[in-house]
């Protein structure tokens, strides 16, 4: 898979700006501040319908404009694929396929698939537990549409749980067939979510640790350890026991949407015991196991965004991360920075065609 040509239209800083990409490596050079990150941003909304950094989606619309238009062309499958991602203020974002518009942005996912590596992914590490679980799921969801049907389902049943928990509080009553009914939808789809989740790191895992090994030279071990509430009970007994402790709070304190995978370096978390580069590592390896296990299940290439990454890593680690390119088990790669000299140095170490777009 391809992207061929990307064009902009009031979308963050530009104005309105268009790329014809080599099919190989693309790197988008200049000084901080002038729209690098955003190029690849576009990219990734083409992807998944949203931004990678900015979740509200009106803020990126150039400022003082009403709109924004982001259009990519791919090749897949030597087929032509037309990708138009379009917001305007007080409406909802429109996305279309060669004119046609979804009805559900669900149904895009999976269709252009990506892998980001970006400074910002250190949230894995020092936020909470909901970043790892997006994590999880954004990686499934690539390749299992009913997967994220079930999210979807799981997350309205949940939020409907809570305001009627919220409601019993304020009304001094309380309806416990009501509940059940919220209680037996949230199990039927909690367990699904729970066994793809367990049976998906089951087959990550090892993935993770060989690409960890690969960047690190072996020298440590990792490891990623999924926790759940649903390797205790199944989810309609756990909710039955916290009952009470649910109506004190007035939201529901037990579940999937309360699952974790805990990061460990030599059996301590690496967010307390790693240096900033086993840190680092851990999570471009993390990243290369996501590309890989797409890739498997997939049978596609997914598009690789490398973002500011001269700036947050070391030249060996850049250096092994392009050689992968080489590989031809990689496909299309975007790379920002800040300087040009040190860009071309680096892919050139590679046997394959590049771009430098100079922004």
């Amino acid at each position: 898979m391809i992207l061929k040509s990307l064009s902009l239209l009031n979308y963050k800083n530009f104005d309105n700006k268009s790329f014809e990409f080599d099919s190989k490596i693309n790197c988008i050079v200049g000084n901080n501040g002038i729209g690098k990150t955003n190029v690849l941003d576009a990219i990734y909304h083409l992807s998944f319908g949203k931004s990678y950094f900015n979740p509200v989606a009106t803020q990126n619309i150039k400022h003082g404009e009403d709109f924004f238009v982001v259009n990519g062309e791919y090749n897949k499958e030597d087929k032509n694929e037309k990708i138009v991602v379009s917001l305007k203020r007080g409406q909802k974002k429109v996305i279309k396929r060669n004119a046609k518009a979804y009805e559900k942005f669900s149904e895009h996912i999976g269709f252009l698939p990506l892998v980001i590596i970006s400074p910002a992914d250190r949230n894995l590490i020092i936020e909470g537990s909901d970043t790892r679980r997006k994590f999880i799921d954004s990686v499934i969801s690539q390749s299992d549409k009913s997967y994220l049907s079930h999210l979807i389902n799981y997350n309205k049943i949940l939020a409907q749980r809570n305001a009627l928990l919220k409601y019993f509080a304020l009304n001094h009553t309380f309806n416990a067939d009501t509940l059940d009914v919220y209680n037996s939808q949230l199990t039927e789809y909690g367990t699904l979510i729970f066994e793809k989740r367990d049976v998906f790191l089951k087959e990550f895992i090892p993935i993770f640790k060989e690409r960890y090994e690969g960047i690190s030279n072996g020298n440590e071990v990792v490891d990623l350890a999924y926790h759940s509430h649903l390797f205790e009970d199944d989810l309609n007994s756990l909710l039955q026991h916290a009952l009470n402790k649910d109506k004190a709070l007035q939201y529901t304190s037990v579940g999937i949407h309360k699952d974790d995978l805990h990061f460990n370096i030599e059996e301590h978390p690496i967010k307390k015991f790693g240096s900033q580069g086993q840190q680092k590592s851990f999570l471009i390896a993390l990243k290369l196991a996501q590309f890989d296990f797409i890739k498997a299940h997939s049978g596609v290439n997914p598009i690789l965004l490398l973002d500011d990454i001269f700036d947050k890593l070391d030249e060996q680690r850049v250096s092994q991360i392009i050689k992968l390119v080489d590989d031809e088990n990689f496909g299309q790669l975007f790379i920002s920075d800040t300087h040009a000299e040190r860009t071309e140095k680096a892919v050139k170490q590679v046997h394959q065609s590049y771009e430098i777009f100079k922004l």
